[in-house]
């Protein structure tokens, strides 16, 4: 999906770990909407990044959308944009999404399914509700790439993780490993990414890995994390060496996406829907997008092209008049 703010926030995050954090310390990030396109625009819940946290692990994007009712606005439509830099996944609750991108790949996004897509050095795609869709519902996320891997050569995998079931508890890993189940999605950063679904009354103690920051935001709630109440679209942060995790559903029914991994341990320029190393990345690749696909001039770029997209791509915002700066 891409960020179809017309003024993007700059980000510069060095990804380290929290070291100043306690270690019992849960700390929540409140979401801010965000509207993808025009006036009939499908709100987003926006948790990261924000001012004082750019990245958890290397997951640096969180959207979190719906249930929403689409059945009158036309849905989501996303026209082709570009990313580098980075890996987007994409996670339903309820619809159905059509996705196209311009290494060919052509696929549905439903629920419980993965859709993982590695942009690296470069690609473009698109994303739209499919016409039988009446509800949209799910989490949108991106995954910063290391430095050694940001170049790879971009491509996209489809997953459908099991589901572990215990008394009370739905558990679905769609990236790396957790409380025995796992996937084999590719990654290029230590990481973790689950939905975990909670009858009324469950309670679940996870063993997290210690080297790990996690994230829990909270779809449908509340959530008592540790001995904090988490109000739905909150996310909830632990630091590194936090110990246990215990979620438990006192009021209802629940739904979390637990998302972790090790501090990436360098710098990051984000900025619409680009990262890279530096300021002068994200001037080039902007360039490069405007020129080769807006401008109809070399159709067989970085950024490829997608044909059977009926409409025209998505034009980049206007870069800030000063060099990117960091945000505490």
């Amino acid at each position: 999906m891409s960020n179809l703010e017309t003024d993007p926030v700059e980000v510069v995050a060095e990804c380290l770990a929290d070291k100043g954090s306690p270690v019992s310390r849960v700390e929540i990030l409140s979401p801010r909407e965000v509207p993808l396109g025009g006036p009939r625009a499908m709100n987003v819940r926006r948790t990261l990044p924000q001012r004082q946290r750019s990245t958890i692990g290397g997951w640096c994007f969180i959207d979190h959308y719906g249930p929403q009712d689409v059945s009158t606005t036309g849905g989501m439509r996303v026209p082709p944009h570009p990313h580098t830099g980075l890996q987007t996944v994409s996670w339903l609750f309820a619809g159905e999404i059509e996705h196209r991108d311009s290494v060919g790949s052509h696929a549905m996004v439903r629920p419980g399914e993965l859709n993982l897509m590695t942009a690296g050095r470069g690609i473009s795609h698109s994303e739209v509700s499919t016409p039988a869709t009446t509800s949209l519902h799910g989490v949108q996320l991106w995954v910063a790439l290391p430095t050694a891997h940001r170049a790879v050569a971009p491509f996209f995998e489809h997953h459908v993780p099991p589901v572990l079931r215990r008394e009370g508890v739905e558990l679905r890993v769609f990236v790396g490993s957790l409380a025995g189940a796992y996937t084999d999605a590719s990654v290029f950063s230590p990481l973790v990414g689950a939905q975990i679904d909670l009858a009324p009354g469950a309670t679940l103690d996870l063993e997290l890995d210690p080297s790990f920051e996690h994230g829990v935001l909270v779809d449908q709630g509340p959530v008592r994390v540790n001995d904090t109440d988490v109000a739905p679209a909150e996310l909830a942060y632990l630091a590194p060496a936090s110990g246990p995790l215990t979620l438990a559903a006192d009021a209802g029914p629940a739904r979390v996406i637990l998302l972790g991994g090790e501090p990436l341990g360098e710098e990051i320029v984000m900025w619409w829907n680009f990262i890279g190393g530096s300021h002068d990345d994200i001037v080039a690749f902007r360039s490069e997008w405007q020129a080769d696909v807006i401008d109809g001039g070399d159709p067989h770029g970085r950024f490829g092209s997608i044909p059977d997209y009926d409409g025209s791509a998505l034009p980049a915002p206007v870069l800030p008049t000063v060099r990117l700066k960091p945000r505490g």
